[in-house]
């Protein structure tokens, strides 16, 4: 079967409670504040389902991510991730996701937080959702 990628970027700066996110699909089916994205996407709004799926991913990952380091004290500047979502042409259905996230944290290390960021991937709301039907799910995490 033949397999396509889409992705999609989410920078979070900010407070996260007030919705400081910007969401944004790379075809730009999407810029938005993260309250009016997750709106649009619980209302499965735009006009293309799985880079929106893509985005809603890389948005719930960089709100889990910078939600968990700030819990433990590391306040992020900025956490931007991009989800390349694999799809089978003959479905469509996802096959694979590759998450690919970068942070500003002031006072951690790589180590740090890479540890954060696995610990992210495996407690995203989104992540869990679609980990039991993919063949994969990857990440790449770096400390700027």
């Amino acid at each position: 079967m033949a397999e396509f990628q889409r992705g999609a970027t989410s920078t979070w700066r900010g407070d996260l409670k007030g919705g400081a996110g910007v969401v944004s699909t790379e075809s730009g089916v999407l810029q938005d504040t993260a309250i009016t994205f997750v709106s649009r996407f619980e209302n499965a709004g735009g006009s293309n389902p799985e880079e929106l799926l893509g985005a809603a991913h890389a948005a719930c990952y960089s709100m889990y991510l910078s939600a968990i380091l700030s819990a433990a004290g590391h306040v992020p500047d900025a956490v931007t991730t991009r989800a390349a979502v694999t799809l089978d042409a003959g479905g469509p259905k996802i096959t694979r996701i590759h998450l690919v996230t970068e942070g500003q944290v002031p006072g951690i290390d790589q180590a740090t937080f890479q540890q954060f960021a696995d610990d992210a991937k495996l407690g995203c709301p989104v992540s869990k959702v679609l980990a039991p039907g993919l063949e994969a799910m990857t990440l790449e995490a770096t400390l700027r």
